[in-house]
């Protein structure tokens, strides 16, 4: 029964996320699964942890569908490399039953993690343009720069409106 609420809870977290929380809530979800892999395989447990990698396999494509190439097409051709490399690790930890792939895609992961909470949340913008900036686009994830905005005078259409992944 305990499980049933904490299903309903983080269900409720989900549907309530703002984008950029949902990346988070997905980065977190892959490093747990990773994490969960790297316990099963010192356990011996091959069936619990083919189940975990699996489950981060999946968290990766889902943050590969999130990208928006035609947004940010460098920044998302790398993101799309940088996770079917993950993804390619993940099934090499699982053949060959060895810790260092996974060891190496939880780093990735928590260092992209760790990226993204300088993300502002779109609630705690401070200006109706920035509000705007993280709002979705086709079910695509939008983000801010966060490192400057340019003036409007010096910035070609569509400047200053972030990223899009």
């Amino acid at each position: 029964m305990a499980s049933s609420g904490h299903d309903a809870y983080v269900a409720e977290k989900i549907l309530s996320a703002d984008p950029v929380e949902l990346i988070r809530i997905l980065y977190g979800a892959g490093i747990g699964s990773v994490e969960a892999a790297r316990r099963h395989l010192a356990a011996g447990v091959i069936p619990a942890r083919s189940a975990a990698i699996s489950k981060a396999i999946e968290v990766l494509s889902e943050l590969t569908a999130s990208l928006s190439p035609e947004s940010a097409p460098d920044i998302s051709r790398r993101l799309a490399e940088l996770y079917d490399y993950m993804q390619r690790r993940l099934l090499q930890a699982n053949f060959e039953q060895k810790d260092a792939p996974l060891a190496e895609v939880s780093r990735l992961l928590g260092t992209l993690a760790e990226a993204w909470q300088a993300v502002p949340h779109p609630a705690a913008a401070k200006t109706p343009a920035r509000a705007a900036a993280t709002s979705t686009r086709n079910d695509r994830l939008t983000i801010p720069a966060p490192w400057s905005t340019p003036t409007p005078e010096h910035a070609p259409e569509g400047a200053g409106q972030g990223w899009s992944f």
